[in-house]
């Protein structure tokens, strides 16, 4: 899997950029007719050593289906990190910010 051209691409738009998942397959393996789930968790972390992460973090097996690359050292990217670390706090029960998912409840329902 050789992702450099996708880490390249993401880098040109400012730390990230919407992909396919027909095109990211394209990269990953095009041999392959279909997407699978173990073949999903290859390319998350084939794209995490190039300090990408995907949006959302679990890729779907849809090829129709887009995704957001992201830079992890771009000012998105960080802003990404400090979200998903919020949002796990608040799953875990201790809330980093109190009343946050009041004044976004669209995000609360993202978390079950």
């Amino acid at each position: 899997m050789d992702f450099t051209v996708i880490a390249h691409a993401v880098e040109v738009d400012h730390g990230i950029k919407r992909l396919s998942m027909r095109f990211i397959k394209r990269y990953a393996a095009p041999e392959r007719a279909r997407l699978s789930v173990e073949l999903c968790e290859r390319i998350s972390a084939a794209l995490e050593e190039l300090d990408l992460i995907t949006v959302p973090r679990r890729l779907p097996t849809s090829e129709n289906d887009y995704v957001f690359i992201i830079q992890k050292q771009s000012p998105i990217g960080e802003a990404v990190l400090i979200a998903s670390s919020v949002a796990m706090m608040e799953k875990m029960g201790t809330p980093a910010i109190p009343n946050v998912f009041d004044l976004f409840p669209q995000a609360r329902r993202q978390l079950t």
